[in-house]
C-alpha cells in the first residue's frame, strides 16, 4: 500500500509516426501495475538535444535512474520501477 502512495514515475521518449513508439506506449498502458506511476511521453523531435541523444534509440523508457531501450516487455518494466 506504501508503494502506491509514493507516485513513480516513467517518461517514454519517443516521436510522432512511429510504430515501435506506439507498441512501447500501448504496453506501458495496458499494465495495471502503473496505475499509481505518472507516465510521461516525451516527443524528442520537438527538443534538439533530446532528438540527439535519443533519435535513433526510440523508444527509450526511462526512469529516474536507468533507461531502457526498446524492445522491451512488462518484465523489464516493472524491474525497472
Amino acid at each position: 500500500m506504501l508503494a502506491r502512495a509514493m507516485t513513480r514515475s516513467l517518461t517514454l521518449y519517443s516521436t510522432l509516426a512511429c510504430q515501435l513508439c506506439e507498441r512501447a506506449e500501448a504496453l506501458l498502458r495496458s499494465m495495471p501495475e502503473l496505475s499509481y506511476v505518472a507516465l510521461r511521453v516525451v516527443d524528442v523531435a520537438d527538443h534538439a538535444v533530446l532528438l540527439e541523444r535519443y533519435g535513433a534509440r526510440i523508444p527509450v523508457l526511462a526512469s529516474e535512474v536507468r533507461e531502457l531501450d526498446w524492445p522491451f516487455n512488462a518484465d523489464d518494466v516493472l524491474e525497472l520501477l
